[in-house]
């Protein structure tokens, strides 16, 4: 049964989830399609497909929805992003994504596109902040769908300080936000400090902590410089030696995000969203290792 995200988390003590992208050519899509079928056997309780700038992979996002919830019957999350797109083209996705039982959205503002520089423009006729996403899902689907929001621990790269950061998190809260899908990072004490500086505003919602697997290196100091996510010492001195070794970045990586997971599950954490990069491993060695470690009190 497809269900609410915010079911599952009233009804589960730990949330674990998987993260996709809709691939390029037709060869990836058949074989992201098998990936999922080793994924699914693991029983996530949701999986999650990324929506491409400015609606690029929209018609393919929903695509491989429909396909996961007729094929394996998985609870899934269609990202959205309002970058680029009218209010009426926003709409209108809605509804196509209400129309395919899809019960769940991630709403994101989106990465401007490479040839602006990095800078957000609002589109004639369009939206600027999240909230008014949220809104408008709210608007068109009422409490037919769940909505999920980003959050990041290290703050927003735009955002001039971690308590704005913060506030801004609770007013996508206080529109309809229902739970909330961390960014990568790789230092758990910034995950607590995070929970706190959310509680001193009164931002109260399931903070699912995202991890990602290191596989590669190189490949991830390129990733973070892209969505400006945080590296910690740790992480340099451990695969900065090893960099050019992948059988042994990833034999360590998939150690690295299984310790990582454990704390994060002890301090309290309501579950684990995995960043797959469309893969199985290390996600499901992880996955299977974490399923034995003890719920916390």
């Amino acid at each position: 049964m497809i269900q609410r995200v915010s079911d599952i988390f009233a009804r589960k003590k730990r949330v674990f989830s998987f993260e996709i992208y809709p691939p390029k050519t037709p060869q990836a899509l058949a074989e992201l399609y098998r990936t999922v079928e080793e994924l699914a056997k693991l029983e996530p309780d949701y999986v999650s497909v990324t929506y491409g700038a400015g609606g690029s992979t929209g018609k393919t996002t929903l695509e491989i929805i429909r396909e996961l919830q007729k094929r394996f019957g998985l609870t899934c999350v269609h990202h959205l992003t309002l970058v680029g797109q009218t209010r009426s083209e926003l709409a209108a996705t809605v509804e196509r994504i209400r129309d395919a039982g899809v019960r769940n959205i991630l709403a994101l503002r989106g990465d401007p596109p490479f040839e602006s520089g990095g800078v957000f423009r609002k589109v004639d006729r369009g939206l600027e902040y999240c909230y008014e996403l949220i809104d408008l899902i709210r608007e068109i689907g009422g409490d037919y769908f769940c909505v999920g929001v980003a959050g990041f621990p290290d703050k927003h790269t735009q955002c001039p300080s971690k308590e704005l950061d913060s506030r801004y998190l609770k007013i996508k809260l206080d529109h309809g936000g229902e739970f909330v899908v961390t960014q990568i990072f790789f230092d758990n004490a910034i995950y607590s400090e995070y929970l706190e500086r959310l509680a001193a505003v009164g931002a109260r919602a399931p903070v699912l902590p995202g991890v990602l697997p290191i596989t590669d290196y190189n490949k991830l100091l390129k990733f973070c410089d892209t969505c400006g996510a945080y590296i910690c010492r740790e992480i340099h001195e451990i695969f900065g030696p090893i960099r050019q070794d992948l059988e042994a970045t990833a034999k360590r990586g998939a150690d690295y995000v299984l310790e990582q997971s454990r704390d994060l599950l002890r301090r309290g954490a309501p579950g684990i969203h995995f960043y797959c990069l469309n893969k199985v491993e290390p996600v499901r060695k992880v996955w299977k290792a974490l399923k034995e470690t003890p719920a916390s009190p």
